[in-house]
């Protein structure tokens, strides 16, 4: 576990994550030496993509550095608050809430939601001077290591060194610190994912050409201007009243993103259903053409003789005397044909009802749906009160009974902007690693309780110590986590006030990050299996608990922090399994137990876990080697399973 991770990082380098892309998508290009044959990589790239060995790109002191923190395993475990999610209202649960450093937060839920993320918001330091931003990171690298790890002099590596052990608020710590945490952010988005992040003049460029770096400038989508102190904040020369916000697709071609409600729509046109206004049919995203969507590239006909309501004109998919054709148009720069934005089928069963021809100033004939929704893309001028920071104070002041929290971004912010990042009608999972007061929390709830979404949430938030005099501290609150815990508490009671009915899920499972104490990493690098006899003591597996232990292991595996295990009682020996992973974590293990577990596996249709996960420190080693030999007969058996064992220390 720990020790293991720690062995692991020792031979982590800046690019270890996109060598192991590589190798995924790639193994020929890789030499029995392990290097990597670029020439030959070369060679699988499309014709029309031009390799250049010069270019644009973003440098800052660190950056490299940034990368290898994103490459480097946490050796934080996750401990469960068994109290806390034990309650009625969080056993069920399915959103979750970490206290910890949120680099190593990010880098536990890479293993479990890669991928999984469809909209991300974050509210990250601003580096104004006055918010408390100081960079340091507590990985213990000498000036040779280092320059080993980012291949460069020892000299370059001791100015990193020295960046982040003085505690620094530059550009480039600020960059370093952010830099890592995007990395990982990006691996957490679905291919149609999004990501928002507030921030204000202070680091506004530094973060847009990071963002191009880490994102790809293709995927910018744009940047919101926010109303966020009406009232203007006099800084000398002006007074100023806004934010920011950047607004980042994980993938253009595929990003999806959804309408806000538009309670001042008017309509131009009316039929038997009621008012709409008119839309081209054809999609206007060149990406999808002829030849990347050739079921969507088809004619309609349309009757020239025959309208409908004296305004558009009968159209059919069937080809017809006197009829007019008419495609998907053309750009007009380059003349690459659109496709329509519905097959045949979907068009067929709205023939003349919700598609119809339609006769332009030019004489030309298109294609239109008639639109009837209330809705409306979203703006990039956020200009409404209810987006400012003063609403966002109030808010929580009401709630909380207190000041405890100063500029806390307005739920109707965060609301709008997973709105628009997240599905109307499927669930999905979204993300804050900045999560503060847990107003992203409190949003999320209020879209789920109103039925307007279906929103899972994992939130990740340092737990920074309340200032001595602050208002916080003489609330109670010792840490920023707590504050947003509570928050989110009080927030679900009054949405359960206002929404009685509601079957949202309005609880979180809380887990906290924590690293081994100085004592617990001497017992680790001291304990030497082959000298352990045929006795262990346990004292390794109390320094963590069993359920640390486990629920470590289970996030680490892929099953999240909702996986459901099965306790099994092998003749008094607990295991515990889920689909594919048998874990024996405790000490004490017998000859009845293992005969138990291979009985197990034999007589039991649906017991079939293809890896037996061990807690090296509970087990000695004749024992481990029992339970092979055990099992090892299941290979001739009906089952045929080859079981992977992984002792883990």
């Amino acid at each position: 576990m720990i020790k293991d991770i720690m062995n692991s990082n020792e031979t982590v380098l800046t690019n270890s994550k996109e060598l192991e892309v590589l190798k995924e998508y790639f193994p020929s290009c890789f030499r029995s030496d392990a290097s990597f044959d670029i020439e030959r990589f070369k060679g699988y790239l499309n014709g029309k993509v031009v390799v250049k060995g010069e270019g644009y790109e973003l440098k800052f002191l660190g950056k490299n550095y940034s990368r290898l923190l994103a490459s480097v395993d946490s050796a934080t475990v996750i401990i469960p608050d068994k109290e806390h999610n034990d309650k009625p209202e969080n056993k069920d649960s399915q959103n979750i809430y970490i206290s910890g450093d949120n680099l190593d937060g990010l880098k536990h839920l890479i293993k479990s939601y890669a991928h999984m993320v469809k909209c991300i918001y974050i509210d990250p330091p601003y580096n104004t001077g006055s918010d408390g931003f100081i960079y340091n990171d507590s990985f213990n690298f000498t000036a040779e290591e280092l320059s080993v790890k980012l291949s460069i002099d020892e000299e370059q590596a001791m100015r990193i060194l020295d960046l982040t052990q003085r505690g620094s608020a530059s550009h480039s710590a600020w960059l370093m610190f952010m830099y890592p945490r995007l990395l990982l952010a990006r691996d957490l988005l679905t291919e149609d994912g999004v990501i928002f992040i507030s921030i204000d003049d202070n680091e506004q460029a530094n973060l847009k050409l990071i963002c191009d770096d880490i994102f790809g400038e293709e995927n910018f989508i744009g940047m919101f201007i926010i109303n966020a102190s009406p009232s203007a904040i006099d800084y000398g020369h002006m007074a100023k009243m806004h934010e920011y916000a950047l607004f980042y697709s994980k993938n253009s071609l595929k990003c999806m993103t959804s309408q806000l409600p538009d309670d001042e729509k008017s309509f131009k046109y009316t039929d038997v259903k009621g008012g709409f206004n008119i839309y081209p049919l054809y999609n206007g995203n060149i990406a999808f053409n002829p030849s990347t969507r050739p079921n969507l590239y088809y004619p309609f006909y349309v009757n020239p003789n025959q309208k409908l309501d004296d305004i558009f004109y009968e159209i059919s998919l069937e080809k017809k005397s006197g009829w007019i054709e008419v495609y998907p148009v053309s750009t007009k720069k380059e003349g690459i044909p659109h496709v329509w934005r519905w097959g045949k089928e979907k068009a067929f069963q709205n023939l003349n009802g919700e598609i119809v021809g339609y006769c332009n100033e030019d004489g030309e004939y298109r294609i239109v749906q008639k639109s009837r929704l209330t809705k409306k893309t979203i703006r990039s001028l956020l200009m409404d009160k209810s987006m400012s920071s003063r609403r966002g104070t109030s808010e929580i002041d009401d709630l909380m009974g207190a000041k405890v929290f100063s500029f806390p971004k307005p739920t109707e912010l965060i609301s709008t902007f997973l709105t628009v990042g997240t599905y109307e009608e499927d669930e999905c999972i979204i993300a804050d690693f900045f999560s503060g007061s847990g107003t992203t929390a409190h949003s999320a709830m209020k879209l789920n309780a109103r039925g307007d979404r279906k929103i899972k949430y994992l939130l990740v938030q340092l737990p920074e110590i309340c200032a001595p005099s602050s208002v916080a501290l003489s609330e109670g609150y010792k840490t920023i986590d707590e504050i947003g815990r509570e928050r989110i508490v009080r927030a679900a009671g009054k949405i359960k006030e206002e929404y009685p009915d509601t079957t949202a899920d309005l609880g979180f499972k809380h887990f906290t990050l924590s690293e081994p104490t100085q004592m617990t990493l001497d017992k680790l690098e001291n304990f030497i299996p082959e000298d352990q006899g045929m006795f262990l003591t346990n004292d390794i597996l109390a320094d963590f608990g069993t359920e640390t232990v486990l629920t470590t292991w289970l996030v680490g595996d892929g099953y999240g922090f909702n996986a459901s295990v099965q306790k099994i009682d092998f003749a008094g020996y607990t295991g515990y399994f889920i689909d594919k992973h048998l874990y024996l974590i405790d000490a004490g293990i017998t000859k009845d137990a293992i005969a138990a577990i291979a009985d197990r596996y034999e007589t039991v249709g649906e017991f079939n876990p293809e890896n037996i996960v061990i807690f090296g420190y509970s087990f000695v080693w004749t024992m481990t080697e029992e339970l092979k030999i055990n099992l090892a007969r299941l290979e001739g058996t009906e089952k045929n399973l080859r079981i992977n064992f992984d002792v883990r220390y």
